[in-house]
């Protein structure tokens, strides 16, 4: 399960992770990974899950998988880091080891960007 202390609640958290983040996708999620360099803290996560992807107890299956999924990989997020997960609607169809392969090479592509981004 993610840490309480791992996720983002505030609306400026997520606003913030969104505008200023690199920004990487694949079939089923969007990720937003914004680095703050002064940020003390370990890394924070957020998830939005839309209602383009099904009804409440739909969206709500989403977010426990992405959450399961994000739990496992918080340790590869750099600190200070704000990690942005954005469900599209054919996540509600996949299964959590396909989710769980879309979430690790969206966020592969959001690291190098936001890498690229700082030279």
């Amino acid at each position: 399960m993610l840490p309480a202390a791992s996720r983002m609640r505030r609306p400026a958290d997520f606003e913030q992770a969104v505008r200023r983040g690199a920004r990487s996708g694949s079939t089923s999620l969007v990720v937003h990974l914004h680095r703050d360099p002064v940020a003390q803290e370990g890394a924070r996560v957020g998830f939005v899950v839309a209602k383009s992807v099904g009804n409440a107890v739909v969206r709500n299956r989403v977010k426990r998988r992405l959450r399961a999924v994000v739990s496992h990989r918080i340790d590869q997020l750099p600190d200070g880091g704000r990690l942005v997960v954005r469900a599209l609607p054919a996540a509600a169809e996949m299964e959590s080891s396909a989710l769980a392969t879309d979430f690790e090479r969206a966020l592969a592509g959001a690291t190098r960007r936001s890498r690229a981004g700082r030279r």
